[in-house]
């Protein structure tokens, strides 16, 4: 399957739909790009087949997913762009832009769940000791890795907050989350103390004497961005030899799966995490489970 190029031109029925998932689903800025992208490209490929997205037909609709089953995507991205395209065509039906709803009979592709990769405590405590603390931007980088560990951030969520969020007094900060779901999250003593140190002696260094309503800022006095932050530990994750192969999440999920290594209840890491639902946090059971199977075999008598 070819990946032809996407025009950045407008298209009135799928700047329709963005802005309308914009206002009403609170959706972040990643997210509407990618459903601008994908809606753009299947609308390109079915133009090579004399239609569009307001006369695509299920059989067609069919081919284009087979098409990708071939070119290797796996039922991740296919599922999440079916998705995306039941959305739209319940959208625009109601809107009354289409005459009918290609993807009523399509079936979407069985998703296993894999568990999301995690460090041990002491390659998450190496991470956190890697940045050189004497420099500016190491400090800003420790107090980033303390607080995303302490507090399971997702790294949209971090790299966003501003000083207004914090409470240090109180050991707190304001999150805003999906949906823009506000949240208080407790963030411990150690990533409070970092965030003190980072915002007395690096942070007025990086704003290089111009103001900015952003926390953690980069070299050049900007917000630090998303790809920035996981740049740098990757770069820390080799200095220590870390060979797990990472996500940018690495450390929310040390987060959640030390808390329930520690005996926390699922439901608390839930609200932590900012999930609006206990069954996407119970990816996680298997910690748990294995941490029952090890407190049953070290202590029943008949284990």
């Amino acid at each position: 399957m070819h990946t032809a190029e996407v025009s950045d031109a407008g298209d009135p029925l799928i700047d329709g739909y963005i802005d309308y998932c914009w206002l009403t689903k609170g959706l972040s800025k990643n997210s509407l790009a990618s459903y601008r992208y994908d809606l753009k490209h299947i609308d390109l490929w079915a133009k090579q087949q004399q239609k569009d997205l307001r006369t695509l037909d299920p059989a067609l609709l069919q081919n284009y997913l087979s098409e990708r089953y071939q070119a290797k995507f796996n039922a991740r991205s296919n599922a999440r762009l079916l998705s995306c395209l039941r959305h739209f065509y319940r959208w625009a039906l109601d809107e009354k832009m289409v005459s009918e709803d290609p993807t009523l009979m399509l079936e979407l592709p069985k998703l296993g769940r894999p568990l999301p990769k995690s460090l041990g405590e002491e390659e998450v405590i190496g991470l956190l000791n890697a940045p050189d603390v004497n420099d500016a931007v190491g400090l800003r980088d420790r107090a980033m890795l303390e607080l995303i560990y302490a507090s399971g951030l997702r790294v949209t969520e971090l790299v966003t907050l501003t000083p207004s969020m914090l409470s240090l007094g109180q050991g707190v900060i304001k999150v805003m989350g999906k949906g823009s779901k506000e949240r208080l999250v407790p963030i411990g003593e150690e990533a409070t103390e970092w965030l003190k140190k980072y915002m007395e002696e690096a942070r007025p260094k990086l704003m290089r004497g111009h103001a900015s309503k952003f926390l953690f800022l980069s070299q050049k006095g900007g917000c630090i961005t998303r790809q920035g932050f996981w740049y740098r530990i990757k770069v820390y994750a080799e200095e220590l030899g870390i060979m797990t192969t990472l996500s940018p999440h690495v450390l929310r999920h040390a987060f959640a799966t030390h808390l329930l290594n520690h005996g926390a209840d699922l439901r608390v890491v839930q609200m932590l995490l900012g999930h609006s639902s206990v069954s996407t946090t119970q990816i996680y059971t298997h910690v748990a489970q294995a941490r029952l199977k090890k407190l049953y075999q070290e202590h029943h008598p008949r284990a």
